[in-house]
């Protein structure tokens, strides 16, 4: 089990050249992944998005990868010649719209930004994937192993409640059997209190006692109830990405708790199906950062 929640920082150096890859990932229900590479580089961005989605089957994914001089080395200094032919073609059109002529004699592309930087000359894309992937692999395997260490946390979290949600189910269904007999004992208190001598044999008390056992009977949710607790558990001990199903599960539990509490009609059923709802909803939010 993994959390989707990591960081992982990696470097890779050749040339007078050194490149960095930031990988950080955050809770989301598909994959989602963000990836900022150089200008020059960006043709590397499906590379990136494979290598990644190798790795990673949910959450937003950022990706930042850059590349710099190894400190001692001297940049050189870059022209941009198409953004100063951009700048000049501006400048030219507005002076003919004001009929202002002297605007572009004011063109300085010392001051343009852009135009001239101070920067590293970046090897062909092809050449430079050897050492991004490198780059790439060192951020990938520390946010995987954040991942997973986080994972673990999450996972030691969601046992003890699900045991805490176990036994409030096994509460529930030690209730269950008196749930009828209660009724019937508040049946014929009703009854006598109302003046009237029915025998507790009598077949119309035997048919309501027959319906409302049949309408309070929780047998079959506490059955599924048992056998996602068993799912869960299965879960909790692979190794695959299992949000997804977790998630759906938490929601089944959800629907047979709701149906208990519909069906009981019993005053402690119920208080114990209002703890179960509220630990339930803790497991609910755990699972959302499961990957």
């Amino acid at each position: 089990m993994k959390s989707m929640t990591g960081f992982g920082h990696g470097e890779a150096s050749a040339d007078g050249l050194v490149y960095r890859a930031e990988v950080s990932s955050v809770n989301r229900k598909q994959v989602d992944i963000v990836v900022s590479l150089p200008r020059e580089l960006v043709r590397l961005e499906k590379q990136v998005r494979e290598r990644i989605g190798e790795l990673i089957s949910r959450g937003r994914v950022n990706v930042s990868i850059n590349v710099s001089a190894i400190e001692g080395s001297s940049g050189q200094l870059q022209v941009d010649e198409q953004l100063a032919r951009q700048y000049i073609d501006v400048l030219r059109g507005l002076g003919e719209k004001l009929e202002h002529g002297e605007i572009l004699k004011g063109f300085d592309p010392l001051r343009a930004p852009g135009v001239l930087s101070l920067g590293v000359v970046l090897p062909e894309p092809d050449d430079a994937w050897v050492l991004i992937n490198q780059a790439l692999d060192a951020a990938l395997s520390a946010l995987v192993e954040m991942r997973s260490q986080e994972g673990d946390h999450l996972c030691r979290d969601l046992r003890n409640r699900l045991s805490v949600l176990q036994d409030l189910v096994e509460n529930i269904s030690g209730c269950a059997p008196d749930v009828v007999e209660r009724y019937r004992n508040n049946l014929h208190k009703r009854l006598s209190g109302a003046g009237l001598d029915i025998d507790s044999d009598d077949e119309r008390v035997m048919k309501e006692l027959g319906l409302f056992a049949e309408r309070s009977d929780i047998s079959e949710e506490i059955t599924r109830l048992q056998s996602h607790f068993l799912q869960c558990t299965r879960y909790f001990d692979s190794s695959e990405p299992v949000g997804r199903p977790l998630d759906f599960l938490a929601q089944e539990l959800n629907r047979e708790l709701n149906t208990i509490g519909s069906k009981a009609n019993d005053a402690g059923i119920a208080q114990y199906i209002v703890e179960a709802k509220t630990e339930l909803e803790k497991i609910r939010e755990q699972v959302q950062n499961i990957e």
